[in-house]
């Protein structure tokens, strides 16, 4: 069994985007003057949706990351994993946010489920 040094370092990169993502959720809170909910506010929603899809499959994806990372599996394997997974992530936000970016969403979301779908099988593999 190894220690944790590859996953950290996406951990703390998923931690900023999700700054990030809560930053611009805090500014369409306050440009449009909800201070909860989507005050039936298309952009707010949007901006919400964005962060709370990024809550969805980021904390998995990573506990998926670190078991594998502490069952030995190599570094270029884990980085594989997360740099996909982050070039997912990356692509997905705006693809929700920005009009003319829906195929964005889409690549980021076939991403992230590859990399889920990766992660999952890999760390069953391990398993046994």
């Amino acid at each position: 069994m190894g220690s944790l040094t590859i996953t950290p370092i996406y951990a703390a990169i998923f931690a900023l985007i999700l700054v990030g993502l809560s930053s611009y959720v805090i500014k369409m809170r306050y440009k449009h003057r909800v201070s909860l909910g989507d005050g039936g506010n298309k952009e707010l929603l949007k901006a919400i949706r964005a962060h709370g899809n990024f809550i969805e499959y980021v904390p998995m994806s990573l506990i998926l990351l670190a078991m594998l990372e502490l069952r030995g599996e190599s570094g270029a394997v884990l980085h594989a994993f997360g740099g996909a997974l982050l070039v997912g992530r990356i692509m997905h936000a705006p693809g929700l946010n920005f009009k003319g970016t829906t195929k964005l969403r889409q690549i980021g979301m076939v991403l992230t489920f590859a990399v889920l779908i990766g992660l999952a099988l890999r760390t069953i593999s391990l398993a046994f």
